[in-house]
């Protein structure tokens, strides 16, 4: 009967039905040994996650909310003040991402797929968390022109040492549009945090090419992660039928979709007579058949000391996370972990705590930890 008022009153105040925290069996792969523990299945296509200097966790949901999991439970009234988006196919609320000084600004962005005059196009937006809502909600950049259709949005965001932003698009299924460098799509873009360009960007200054392109000739890149002893910014993306690719992004290079893949189309015609060309960038590691990497973090933590300096990806096509190990900047080896567990796994973050949490994309969806066993 205890149990049954708690309830009552959580419901009450506004949260959602608390799921006790369930662990699972041991599972032991190379070099750790885990648990896999559910903390929630109430989201419904949850995309990104960031964590909030007091432990709390926000996280999107692809139909256009932003939600708080807090205390052991996800709140049941999400955050107010978030832009419409155009929740359609791959569109909708995508990447969360807070500004490095967010314990002094309580400054955070939100990428999303957005509608106007002719189409749909990757927006990010940037705001203020205050209380339980968003204020001064301020679109800082759109990946123009915007185009039909609602496929390859991309998009994640990555903040650099220097307190720079980075952000990956789609190119909408269009994929001639990667190549064009008047055209925002298939790239990854590099701005200051108001939005504006940095005057050291690749293309500043060239006739016919946006100053805000960092790198060009991607196709739908839903990974990016800077690396914690380098500095330096991965990718990893999704190719065509085979073909994805993880990336160490270097400034303009072109890592040459259309132009160079190991994949093919869907209908089983080939793309390209080439998988790697002259000027153009080649990938670090590339995955055929492909896995749909989604989701991308360097684990620095002490709870798995087997793990640390690993880089993890979730495998949406693979239902698996992937542990991959480098050898400097190349790639050395990898392991799938919880494969056959956890269908489609979004992203996947370290904690404050040093254990890795991973949300996974489905009406139905939900938030997982893996703790050491």
């Amino acid at each position: 009967m205890r149990r049954r008022r708690f309830l009552a009153a959580a419901t009450a105040a506004g949260l959602a039905t608390p799921v006790l925290a369930q662990a699972q069996d041991v599972t032991r792969s190379d070099k750790a040994a885990y648990r896999l523990t559910t903390l929630s299945r109430d989201l419904e296509q949850p995309w990104g996650m960031a964590f909030l200097p007091d432990g709390r966790i926000l996280i999107t949901e692809r139909p256009g909310r932003l939600r708080v999991f807090a205390d052991g439970r996800l709140q049941r009234a999400p955050v107010g003040g978030v832009p419409k988006v155009y929740a359609r196919g791959q569109g909708g609320l995508l990447d969360v991402c807070l500004h490095p000084a967010f314990a002094q600004n309580r400054l955070l962005y939100l990428s999303y797929s957005a509608e106007g005059a002719g189409g749909a196009a990757t927006v990010v937006a940037r705001a203020e968390l205050a209380g339980d809502g968003l204020r001064n909600v301020t679109p800082i950049f759109e990946a123009l022109p915007r185009a039909s259709g609602n496929l390859h949005f991309g998009s994640r965001i990555a903040f650099d040492r220097a307190g720079l932003m980075y952000v990956t698009t789609g190119e909408r299924y269009q994929m001639r549009r990667a190549q064009d460098l008047a055209d925002l799509a298939g790239k990854v873009i590099r701005l200051r945090d108001d939005g504006s360009v940095p005057p050291d960007n690749p293309f500043v200054g060239r006739a016919g090419a946006r100053p805000e392109i960092f790198t060009w000739g991607h196709r739908n890149p839903q990974s990016l992660a800077m690396h914690p002893v380098t500095g330096r910014m991965w990718l990893a993306e999704h190719g065509p039928r085979g073909g994805d690719e993880l990336n160490l992004l270097v400034a303009g290079a072109n890592y040459g979709w259309p132009l160079a893949t190991h994949g093919i189309d869907y209908s089983g015609a080939k793309i390209s007579d080439h998988k790697s060309l002259p000027g153009m960038e080649d990938p670090v590691r590339v995955w055929v058949p492909s896995i749909s990497p989604s989701g991308l973090c360097f684990y620095t933590g002490d709870r798995f000391p087997g793990w640390k300096g690993s880089v993890f990806t979730g495998a949406l096509s693979n239902e698996a996370l992937f542990r991959i190990e480098l050898d400097g900047e190349r790639y050395r080896s990898e392991e799938r972990l919880l494969v056959g567990r956890l269908p489609y796994i979004r992203d996947v973050r370290q904690g404050p705590d040093g254990l890795l949490y991973v949300v996974t994309h489905a009406d139905n969806g939900g938030l997982f930890r893996l703790e050491p066993a």
